[in-house]
């Protein structure tokens, strides 16, 4: 019986070749919740993983709509709405002089919710992670090329996977214990 919950099946690759390969012929034996962890970006490898797309650019547009919504709504209801003044016997709402508020608005919207969009969608910050417990694993950030096989993948089955990810010429392969 095992004392802690398993997080998944690391195995551990001496070169990108070899995880690229490794990755591939995980995604084409039905497994679609795997991570990779390289020291250097390997074209190909996120779309070898099952990555496909991400929602930051709907979050980061709506953002910016919002913003700018809101920087030209607040000089409507001041201008034409709370206080409004007759200068000049121009309009109340004299839209071509809300527009650098509205623009600034609209560029600090999209920025704030690029940002925490992107710290929410990656799970950030995550202090802690199960793959740390991994022996080797620091080398993820030097010389070596891990893939990770997540327990809560359908097709996952302990030695099944196991012997799967052998089969791949990795160098290694550990559980990962949460």
């Amino acid at each position: 019986m095992r004392k802690h919950p398993i997080y998944g099946l690391m195995a551990e690759f001496g070169s990108p070749e070899d995880l690229l390969a490794g990755a591939h012929k995980a995604h084409e034996a039905g497994y679609r919740r795997m991570d990779a962890f390289t020291p250097l970006p390997i074209e190909g490898l996120s779309e070898a993983v099952g990555f496909h797309g991400t929602k930051l650019p709907i979050i980061v547009l709506i953002g910016g709509i919002l913003g700018g919504s809101t920087g030209f709504g607040m000089q409507y209801y001041a201008n034409v709405i709370g206080f409004p003044l007759n200068i000049g016997g121009k309009p109340y709402l004299s839209w071509p002089a809300f527009i650098p508020i509205t623009f600034e608005l609209t560029i600090l919207g999209a920025a704030l919710s690029a940002v925490f969009g992107l710290l929410a969608l990656n799970g950030l910050p995550t202090p802690y992670h199960p793959v740390f417990n991994v022996p080797h694993f620091e080398l993820a950030s030097r010389d070596r090329f891990f893939l990770c096989i997540k327990a809560r993948d359908p097709k996952f089955d302990l030695e099944k996977t196991k012997a799967s990810l052998a089969g791949l010429n990795a160098r290694r392969v550990s559980e990962i214990e949460t």
